[in-house]
């Protein structure tokens, strides 16, 4: 009989969250580490669907270890043996979050596209939020529900005014040269970025209206460009609450732009990767 006709794979959009406590970050690493990449899992689950050729993720947005993701993104092909119709997105979602368990990544939707879709560069924008919580004299304060879902930063409360006075320089198009970490990946990416967005708002804690007597109090700085450097949103972070601290004055984030050198950033003023959520990833 003649061969069965292999059609072209099946170019699926999903979208993924991931708590980034355990894992190195989300993407792929050698799996011979004490901590490997949420994308290592990704494709694990994926080969036991039994597709025809190896599957890769594509994941839109980068993450550093112990960064968490609400809604990453990633486009894969699918091959699947002659014969065999594509899966639909729903027996996508639940094929994969059957074999993602027991870990903590779930796969939130799955839907078919033109195969010259590409997840990280068709991205139109990337919204993330950092999490502060004030009020904490010190680390074993922190409510046990959220540690490793924020940061505390210490020294009394901050003044948020000045915050957003500072943030105000740092929204618009700029060189964040300062604000990026130079790692041999990224010395050659262009520094020159537009932030659309960038609000600090009060917001509630995880269960946190059953501890209100504490005064612990919540906050979210959020973030919205169409790409971002690599650890830029963590910096941004930093030297706002160093504002809010009083280390730093407004117009001082201001001259850090303007001197477009990472080494002029100020040492140990980078947010932890805790407070850090990949928000969403809109198309």
């Amino acid at each position: 009989p003649a061969p069965a006709m292999v059609g072209a794979p099946a170019r699926y959009l999903v979208f993924f969250q991931y708590f980034g406590t355990r894992y190195s970050g989300v993407m792929e690493t050698k799996s011979d580490q004490a901590l490997v990449g949420v994308q290592n899992y990704l494709e694990k689950a994926a080969q036991n669907l039994r597709p025809s050729a190896p599957i890769k993720f594509h994941i839109s947005s980068r993450t550093d270890t112990g960064v968490h993701a609400l809604a990453n993104a990633a486009h894969l092909d699918i091959q699947r043996a002659p014969g065999k119709a594509a899966f639909s997105g729903k027996q996508l979602v639940q094929g994969l979050n059957y074999h993602l368990k027991p870990e903590p990544i779930s796969i939130l939707s799955a839907q078919r596209v033109p195969s010259t879709f590409h997840a990280r560069f068709c991205a139109l924008s990337r919204t993330y939020i950092y999490r502060l919580l004030l009020g904490c004299a010190h680390y074993s304060q922190i409510p046990v529900f959220e540690r490793d879902l924020c940061w505390a930063p210490a020294g009394g409360p901050l003044d948020i005014p000045a915050m957003r006075e500072a943030a105000k320089f740092l929204l618009g198009t700029h060189d964040f040269s300062t604000f990026r970490s130079l790692n041999s990946e990224t010395s050659l990416q262009c520094p020159v970025r537009t932030l659309l967005q960038l609000e600090i708002q009060p917001a509630p804690g995880f269960l946190s209206h059953h501890y209100e007597h504490r005064g612990l109090e919540f906050w979210e700085v959020k973030f919205k460009s169409r790409a971002f450097l690599y650890r830029q949103v963590r910096r941004m972070v930093g030297a706002l609450v160093a504002v809010g601290q009083g280390k730093l004055v407004p117009q001082d984030i201001q001259e850090l732009l303007e001197l477009k050198d990472a080494r002029a950033f100020p040492p140990h003023a980078m947010a932890p990767p805790s407070g850090l959520f990949l928000k969403s990833v809109e198309y």
